[in-house]
């Protein structure tokens, strides 16, 4: 953060693009509960990013109520933590195109995931999913954040918010108006990997249906899943070094401990020397205990559009008075008439 003064706030987001499930729980929803207490923040869902490439416009926001009603049935406490939609704040979409005129192109050619989600055809993709890490940027800057919630494989954005921020500063001689905002990277479960696949982050998208935990499965198909997941012959070991080369046991290990507050270390030296029968019944009670709670009341909440609007119309308006008075300040240091 440099020599930043300002408040320590936290912003996050999740794109409006099918199901949450228990890799976006343990990954980064169950942290936003745990930071609303630490920090002021603000937590958003990423329409505005959805739409780098083409969303049907109805499914587009049903979408963006589900993730709102995730983040609620998870225990993101609106009157706490500021939930809204990304655009219903416009001055993400000003501030972005400031920041378009300050990073360089070359800070975007290196971005890999551009070339990871546009493959062979990147003549085709939209200049949206190109300039995404700078619209990514506004997002934090927007709002000062000093803190982003972050897997690994958004490290790469977070590190050109800073460029931006830092480049911003020394351009327009405003030393420390932008905070270097920092990775929280912290705590069990940050990454969840698939249940057919160790070597694979657990996604939506996969293409086997038990390959992933949705935050709105029963308790059945909890345990279906569980019981199909991948694994080896081999009990588990006794201690977590006797993991290594066993990606799908230390997922299941991982999220076992993810779960119930347990260490690797721990979690061994309950089931270390066991097979899979015994460890995965346990872990599928575990799973349904903690999970399935969180998917009744999801249920409940998407049946009620009319107060998921609400909940981010008035977050929307929240976000804005920070938002907008820090894009004033950023419209009168770059020479706009105010």
């Amino acid at each position: 953060m440099s020599g930043y003064k300002g408040p320590m706030r936290v912003l996050s987001g999740i794109q409006p693009s099918g199901g949450m499930h228990l890799g976006n729980y343990l990954g980064a929803i169950r942290k936003f509960v745990e930071l609303q207490h630490e920090y002021d923040c603000f937590y958003c869902v990423v329409d505005m990013h959805a739409i780098t490439v083409w969303q049907d416009p109805e499914k587009l926001r049903e979408q963006t109520f589900h993730i709102a009603a995730s983040y609620l049935a998870a225990g993101v406490d609106p009157k706490i933590a500021a939930i809204f939609h990304q655009s219903g704040v416009r001055a993400h979409a000003e501030l972005a195109w400031i920041f378009n005129c300050v990073a360089r192109l070359g800070w975007l050619d290196r971005m890999t995931q551009f070339k990871d989600k546009a493959g062979k055809d990147k003549e085709r993709a939209s200049v949206g999913l190109y300039t995404y890490p700078v619209l990514q940027a506004a997002d934090i800057l927007v709002y000062k954040a000093t803190h982003v919630p972050v897997g690994e494989d958004q490290k790469q954005h977070l590190e050109l918010s800073r460029d931006i921020a830092g480049k911003f500063n020394h351009d327009f001689k405003a030393e420390n108006f932008f905070p270097l905002p920092e990775p929280l990277i912290k705590g069990p479960g940050a990454r969840i990997m698939s249940l057919r696949d160790g070597s694979a982050k657990m996604s939506k998208s996969d293409d086997s249906e038990n390959a992933c935990i949705f935050l709105k499965d029963g308790a059945d198909a909890i345990a279906r899943k569980i019981k199909k997941a991948k694994t080896d012959p081999e009990p588990l070991p006794s201690e977590p070094k006797g993991l290594e080369g066993r990606p799908e046991a230390a997922n299941l290990v991982g999220i076992y401990g993810a779960l119930s507050g347990k260490t690797d270390a721990q979690v061994l030296a309950d089931y270390g020397g066991q097979g899979f029968g015994v460890f995965k019944p346990a872990l599928a009670d575990l799973v349904v205990e903690k999970i399935a709670p969180i998917g009744a009341e999801l249920n409940r909440l998407e049946g009620d559009p009319g107060y998921l609007k609400s909940v981010l119309d008035k977050g929307a308006e929240r976000a804005s008075e920070v938002a907008d008075k820090v894009v004033r300040e950023v419209r009168e240091i770059v020479g706009f008439v105010v």
